[in-house]
């Protein structure tokens, strides 16, 4: 959790007085609050940064995301919301130096330094828009499936989507010009886009129509993001096992939230640690945590698990994102230069035969297995990660599956343009990984699994 900050004015707020003043404030600094941790009020959007957490970074994290308060906790987090935590405390008692601004408070232990932020200058940050999801039907119990209503002559997109994100609501809902809130429910669970000319019609014909337009706001659907570790040490030692660039870290991210559970690793990866999987700092032999990601092979490392979830992705599309990771991080792209080396062919030579050896070495030495492919899990991903959830032996309400999909890409897309051929395969190259192919879809079928996805097949 953070520590406190560099504060500026307290304006016409001033909800709690004595705070001191800093040149490079941004926000208004509210003041230092109790935050345990079970219930978190500010709860819509979260990071750490174990080296460069700064008050402003944070700020502008909460800002951008259309939240009116920031909090930093420990030194090193932070937690953006719309509503204030209710107990307040002694300005003392945030007492931690921001790690990575000197001189700055940033919270402490179970202890937020709080910052208004939404009177930030609208020219000074780039505030995320509410985007289009499409025309829908209406649910059949508007009052039950929509919480939250503002009826006003002429609203707008804008004006509904900042109404619906005030109130901590991803969906921002217009029909005619009545502007309701909500989140994605079995009721409502936006699998079913009408065609858009039917919500096309002038305001008065929308209202009495059955269809309405549907926006996510830029908050965070907010009924999953709670997460912990266990409260007692797992009987069953589970492994979330893949090659590396097949899905891992999301695949992470959607047991995480699905569950509510940390998910640990065999490996401690701080930029991972900074996105807030805090399972990354535990010793991965803790059993404090719902699953370990390992890209280990091998019979010793693979009998130390009890079972595992082995989730396996079409080897081209691997090795192409491990070789991005490798060369510029988890959401970068490798360079046109790095492509055109050596470096390219060697690594296809060396990583393909992993990619197979992996999956057969866990088809022989797994004790007990779940096998999911990447694409499936993209394709069909409440059902397939439900399937997940049973295998991990917890129980999750239908809603909180349809708040993971709704939150489903987390912050594990890769950013920037591709600056390499789209087609970086040799037909050599291809004769090799298409042989790895047949080989690991033959060992599927004969362990009584269900073969690879078609799409991986020789192309």
């Amino acid at each position: 959790m953070a520590e406190q900050g560099r504060c500026c004015d307290l304006g016409a707020s001033g909800e709690q007085g004595g705070a001191p003043h800093w040149e490079k404030s941004l926000g208004t600094y509210v003041g230092c609050f109790s935050d345990d941790g079970h219930e978190r009020t500010l709860k819509g959007a979260v990071f750490y940064d174990l080296r460069k957490m700064t008050v402003s970074h944070c700020q502008d994290a909460c800002a951008e995301r259309s939240y009116v308060y920031a909090g930093l906790e420990a030194g090193a987090e932070c937690y953006c919301g719309n509503r204030l935590p209710a107990t307040s405390v002694g300005l003392e008692e945030c007492s931690h130096e921001c790690k990575g601004e000197k001189g700055s408070v940033c919270g402490a232990v179970d202890r937020l330094s709080v910052y208004r932020v939404d009177e930030l200058q609208p020219g000074s940050r780039k505030r995320r828009t509410a985007t289009y999801r499409g025309c829908f039907r209406l649910p059949e119990n508007i009052t039950h499936a929509f919480p939250s209503s503002l009826i006003q002559a002429n609203v707008t997109v804008e004006t509904c989507s900042g109404f619906c994100s005030q109130k901590e609501f991803p969906l921002a809902i217009l029909r005619g010009w009545e502007c309701y809130c909500a989140y994605p429910t079995p009721q409502f669970n936006l699998r079913d886009a009408m065609d858009s000319s039917l919500c096309g019609q002038d305001p008065e014909a929308q209202r009495l129509a059955e269809y309405c337009e549907v926006y996510q706001t830029p908050v965070q659907d907010t009924r999953c993001t709670d997460r912990r570790f266990l409260p007692n040490k797992s009987k069953v030692f589970v492994a979330l096992s893949s090659f590396p660039g097949a899905g891992n870290t999301w695949a992470r991210h959607l047991i995480e939230h699905a569950t509510g559970f940390y998910t640990g690793s065999y490996y401690f990866d701080g930029t991972l640690y900074n996105k807030g999987f805090k399972g990354e700092k535990d010793h991965w032999r803790s059993r404090r945590t719902i699953c370990v990601k390992t890209h280990e092979s091998g019979r010793r490392e693979i009998e130390m698990f009890d079972s595992a979830i082995l989730l396996i992705r079409n080897p081209y599309r691997s090795l192409v994102a491990e070789f991005n990771r490798k060369c510029a991080g988890h959401l970068g792209y490798a360079a046109d230069r790095n492509w055109k080396s050596k470096e390219w062919p060697d690594f296809v030579n060396s990583y393909a035969s992993w990619w197979s050896s992996h999956v057969l070495d866990w088809l022989k030495y797994g004790k007990r297995l779940l096998v999911v492919h990447y694409e499936e899990l993209r394709r069909s991903l409440v059902p397939t990660l439900r399937e997940m959830v049973a295998f991990l032996n917890v129980s999750v309400s239908e809603e909180r599956l349809l708040c993971v999909e709704n939150n489903k890409e987390g912050s594990f897309r890769r950013r920037g343009r591709r600056s390499h051929d789209p087609e970086p395969f040799t037909p050599e190259m291809k004769d090799l990984i298409n042989g790895y192919i047949r080989t690991v879809d033959k060992a599927l079928r004969d362990h009584n699994w269900t073969g690879l996805p078609r799409e991986y097949v020789p192309r």
